[in-house]
C-alpha cells in the first residue's frame, strides 16, 4: 500500500507501508526435483537449517540459507491453531527468503498426510539393519542417509496424527 504523505505543489512523498504488506502473508514455494509441491501464500514457516529452527515470517530480512534433513510447518493464516498446521519432510536443501517470498529447494519432500506409519517404521527398521551390517564406509554413509531420512518421515507423519487428533 503506498502512503501519500507532504504533497504540495513541487514535492511529493512517497512511504512504503510494509505493515500492510505483511498482513497479506508471503508466497511458500517448496520445489523438488520432481516439481513445484507447494505454491501458496501462508502467514509462518518453520524450517530446519544447519544453525538450528528458524521461523519465517512476511517482512523477513532477505536470507540464503541451508536446510538440513527435517520437518517445515506451515500456517497458513495468523490465527491457526497448531492443529490446523500442514508439515513436510524433507532431506535437505536450499532456504531463499525474501521479505514477500521464501523459495525452499529440496531433493524431496512428503506431506505428512502422505506418509504411512507402518511403512515408514519398517524402512527405518531396515535402515538400521543396514547400517549395522555395513562392510565398507560407502555402505555406511547411504545406511546413515537412509536412517536420517526415515526418521524424519516418521517425525513428521506422528506430528501430522497428533495435530490432526488434538
Amino acid at each position: 500500500m503506498l502512503l501519500f504523505t507532504n504533497v504540495n505543489r513541487s514535492i511529493l512523498t512517497v512511504k512504503f507501508s510494509v505493515k500492510s504488506a505483511m498482513i497479506k502473508g508471503m508466497n511458500f514455494q517448496l520445489v523438488t526435483l520432481l516439481g513445484t509441491k507447494v505454491d501458496q501464500d501462508v502467514y509462518e514457516v518453520m524450517l530446519p537449517t544447519a544453525a538450528g529452527e528458524i521461523a519465517v515470517f512476511p517482512g523477513h530480512e532477505p536470507l540464503v540459507s541451508i536446510a538440513v534433513p527435517g520437518a517445515i510447518a506451515v500456517r497458513r493464516a495468523k490465527g491457526d491453531p497448531d492443529s490446523q498446521l500442514d508439515y513436510f519432510a524433507i532431506s535437505g536443501g536450499v532456504i531463499e527468503v525474501s521479505t514477500t517470498a521464501l523459495k525452499v529447494l529440496v531433493d524431496e519432500a512428503e506431506s505428512g498426510e502422505d506418509i504411512i506409519e507402518a511403512e515408514t517404521k519398517a524402512a527405518l527398521e531396515r535402515a538400521i539393519a543396514m547400517r549395522d551390517n555395513a562392510k565398507n564406509q560407502v555402505e555406511l554413509e547411504k545406511a546413515h542417509q537412509l536412517v536420517d531420512r526415515h526418521a524424519v518421515r516418521l517425525k513428521v507423519a506422528d506430528l501430522h496424527r497428533r495435530h490432526r487428533r488434538g
